[in-house]
């Protein structure tokens, strides 16, 4: 596990954060969870977008900001908290203005997912809290991978027909379900692009598929191919939720789930 507190800056590593912003939807999640009461300032306009962001209404409580550097600056925040693909230029600019800032990895896996928390708890100095978030984590991921008995096959499928395999966070949420996931079979170890014939080829017993967003998108039109139709209709199926999905948060267990909903409608587990 990466030493967390190499990363926080001496000003913020002898006593905790007052007044904190978060300019990246992840971060602003596990700081929402975390914070102690007044800590947290300022979250991203992402946040309060229920498609995008898992605490959409909590995230209203905050002051909302769009990442730029001159609206942080004017907040006068002692911490920043960014992601690794949060503006690169912000991020250089509060840090040539003094302001400490502290860059949060994405989460690729369930070990990631826990070290984010955890990091999260050493830069707010919240430990404690996030010792047993964790705890609490384990324990709801332990059970619902304990009821798995059979592990049906299934695809993750979403726009511009762009599937995970099993070195992603999204592909360990259909395993940790009780899925198999079929890319891995057709090569997909990370994620890529996956063929509409290929995909029919797996002929998985499941297609996860993406939520449309509203009004037309060329990459989402993939999604109602007859190939993708096909192979939804008379099996079951699923619908990611980005909310869910997207961020290394304790938020991937409702993802599982809803996933492990579709697997029990397969394979009777459970009636």
């Amino acid at each position: 596990m990466v030493v967390w507190g190499l990363l926080v800056s001496q000003a913020t590593a002898n006593e905790a954060p007052e007044r904190v912003v978060s300019m990246n939807l992840c971060t602003d999640q596990l700081a929402m969870l975390l914070a102690g009461p007044g800590q947290l300032a300022s979250v991203t306009y992402i946040a309060t977008d229920p498609r995008a962001s898992a605490m959409a209404e909590e995230a209203k409580n905050y002051h909302i900001n769009r990442g730029l550097a001159e609206e942080i600056f004017l907040l006068e925040p002692d911490l920043v908290i960014a992601g690794a693909f949060s503006t690169q230029a912000t991020v250089a600019m509060l840090k040539r203005l003094g302001i400490p800032v502290v860059v949060f990895d994405p989460a690729y896996s369930m070990p990631d997912v826990r070290d984010r928390i955890a990091q999260m708890g050493d830069v707010l100095q919240r430990t404690q809290a996030a010792r047993d978030m964790i705890d609490d984590f384990d324990a709801r991921l332990r059970a619902l991978s304990e009821e798995v008995t059979h592990s049906p096959r299934a695809v993750l499928y979403y726009a511009n027909g762009y599937t995970s395999g099993d070195k992603t966070l999204a592909g360990e949420i259909l395993t940790a379900a009780g899925f198999e996931n079929a890319a891995i079979e057709a090569g997909y170890g990370s994620g890529g692009k996956l063929p509409l014939e290929v995909l029919a080829l797996t002929d998985p017993d499941a297609v996860i598929t993406g939520r449309p967003y509203p009004g037309a998108s060329r990459s989402e039109a993939i999604l109602d191919h007859p190939v993708v139709q096909d192979l939804r209709e008379g099996r079951e199926s699923g619908t990611l939720t980005d909310h869910d999905w997207v961020c290394g948060t304790p938020f991937v267990l409702r993802a599982i789930e809803a996933l492990s909903t579709v697997r029990r409608d397969i394979t009777g587990d459970g009636e």
